[in-house]
């Protein structure tokens, strides 16, 4: 509904158009230059209006809109009112409803959550309840309990078979107590089968008594046993099968009776060597090789520097006098390197000092070949040996590989040829680098003394001999 404001435009258009009737009805029209041809009858004067009348009859006119209008909007205003009060109550219900369906809507998003939970704690329940179920039947299987065979355990529901499981444990836990004899056959260490008497005590020892041997038995596989020891056990089998008491018992204890125990292998040097394959012996060999070596080189060394104190013990005496050819002579009656260079020293004793040390030095490197005989070889050794234990390790590796290609690793039996390669091989080379590494750097070392020790016995020499010829002038 439009207000008094919004009509005044078009209230003032209606008192202006209201205004020019009146105005022209009051106004007289203009006369008529032309003269009429004949004369007409006058019409009759209209009657004369002013215009305050006029204005005060438009004005109670527009007094009358106004009151209505007025109360036109009033009439809205209180049915807006209404309607507004209308809404805002029912906007402050729906605030109510939709604050009261978000509450519940998280009630339920809890429930949810909750219900989510005990779901994941019943599930893993029974998943626990089917492992404990799996275990307990493995474990009542292996101690010959009869209680999965029957239809009224695996037809029961989880509470009842759980029962049952806790009762046949108890009556196996009290079976176990207990020693108990029983006819039965086990095998001997030769492997015959023989029978006799078996002695159980509990579920974690048997003890078997026959005719032909007694002892403490052994799981052989199958829930079948094998004698494995007929020392004092014998006795102790025989007194119990007896029902006697004995102050000690020498048993075997098994965990479970139907997986079958080997006896140890006793590892010896040769089947050390032979888990390493081909390549060990070629390892080991190579060690051999560098042992030998290390020692003959080590002779040679010996035999070299041995004799330098005694070669200038032998020249000193000669040389004091002037006899170079005495002791030439001495010397020759020394074998070795050192002998050599010292015999050259003496040879070329009156040349010039540079002349000489130059002959001592092509000496010395000469001698050089011998002492360094057989050095490289035993480094080469120490070299070779760890990098054929790599190879051995990447053969081992690669074996093993091909049996979990083609068997799988169900059987760890069947990876132990393969892992025994790749390390023993890698030990054996390493055995063989490491002390032939060391060997040959100390030889290396001794050596290079043998050299240094006969070039002073070169030089002392030298020395001897001019020391000797400058005291002859002064003695004349």
């Amino acid at each position: 509904m439009k207000s008094i404001r919004d009509q005044l435009p078009l209230l003032a258009v209606a008192v202006f158009a209201l205004t020019g009737a009146v105005h022209a009805q009051t106004t007289p029209a203009p006369a008529d230059p032309t003269p009429a041809a004949t004369p007409t009858p006058q019409a009759a004067p209209a009657p004369t209006v002013s215009l305050a009348d006029a204005y005060r009859r438009e004005f109670a006119f527009l007094e009358a809109q106004k009151r209505e209008l007025t109360a036109r909007i009033a009439e809205s205003t209180r049915s807006f009112e209404a309607d507004r009060t209308r809404l805002e109550r029912e906007v402050a219900s729906l605030e109510g409803r939709v604050l009261a369906a978000r509450n519940e809507a998280e009630a339920f998003a809890r429930e949810l959550v909750l219900s989510d939970q005990r779901q994941e704690a019943i599930e893993a329940q029974s998943q626990l309840l089917a492992a404990t179920f799996a275990q307990a039947e493995a474990s009542l299987s292996g101690l010959g309990s009869d209680l999965l065979a029957e239809s009224s355990y695996r037809d029961a529901d989880d509470a009842v078979r759980l029962a049952r499981v806790f009762e046949a444990a108890r009556d196996r836990i009290a079976e176990s107590a207990r020693v108990r004899t029983e006819p039965g056959k086990f095998f001997l260490e030769d492997g015959t089968e023989v029978s006799g008497t078996l002695v159980r005590i509990g579920n974690v020892a048997t003890l078997g008594v026959s005719p032909q041997g007694a002892g403490a038995l052994a799981p052989a596989g199958g829930g079948g046993f094998k004698l494995w020891d007929r020392g004092a056990s014998a006795d102790v089998a025989r007194a119990l099968a007896q029902g006697q008491t004995v102050p000690t018992l020498r048993l075997f204890l098994y965990e479970n009776p139907n997986t079958a125990v080997e006896r140890p292998v006793e590892k010896t040097l040769g089947k050390w060597l032979a888990s390493g394959g081909a390549i060990g012996y070629v390892i080991v060999g190579l060690g051999l090789l560098g042992v030998l070596l290390a020692i003959l080189r080590a002779v040679f060394l010996k035999n070299a520097g041995a004799r330098v104190h005694q070669i200038i013990d032998g020249v000193s005496a000669p040389l004091a006098q002037g006899r170079i050819a005495d002791a030439i002579e001495a010397c020759k009656r020394h074998k070795g390197s050192a002998a050599r260079v010292v015999t050259a020293a003496l040879r070329n004793i009156d040349r010039d000092r540079e002349h000489l040390e130059d002959i001592i030095s092509e000496s010395i490197l000469h001698e050089s070949g011998h002492l360094n005989r057989f050095g490289p070889f035993i480094l080469l050794i120490a070299a070779v040996a760890p990098l054929l234990g790599l190879l051995g390790t990447v053969t081992g590796m690669i074996q093993t590989f091909d049996v979990i290609t083609e068997f799988g690793t169900s059987d760890p039996k069947l990876l132990s040829g393969g892992i025994s390669v790749a390390l023993v091989t890698t030990q054996l080379g390493l055995i063989v680098a490491i002390p032939t590494l060391l060997v040959g750097n100390l030889l290396n070392g001794w050596a290079e003394r043998i050299k240094d020790d006969m070039e002073k016995a070169a030089l002392k020499v030298v020395n001897l001999y001019n020391d000797a010829r400058a005291a002859a002038p002064r003695a004349g």
